[in-house]
């Protein structure tokens, strides 16, 4: 089940490292447009919730089958990137 939208993905991409692991993103970016950000430290996912409430960019880890993958949204909610930590 997934829970409501909080905020405005934009437009999604990826990087070749992220597209190249075969990983369904589908269930990341629901993940992540719902608030939930996933592996990240208390501290980041706290960073994360006053982020989404002044306007700030947005940052989840999710731990795949395929390593660990980043979800970024921009500030300005206009793009919406899939990437892994190394291409960062």
């Amino acid at each position: 089940m997934s829970a409501a939208a909080r905020f405005r993905l934009g437009a999604t991409v990826s990087t070749p490292g992220a597209l190249a692991t075969g990983v369904d993103f589908a269930p990341l970016l629901a993940r992540h447009v719902s608030g939930d950000w996933g592996d990240v430290s208390p501290d980041d996912a706290a960073a994360n919730d006053a982020d989404l409430a002044a306007g700030g960019r947005l940052l989840s880890a999710y731990n795949t089958a395929a390593g660990r993958l980043w979800v970024i949204t921009e500030a300005d909610r206009s793009v919406t990137t899939v990437l892994l930590p190394s291409e960062y």
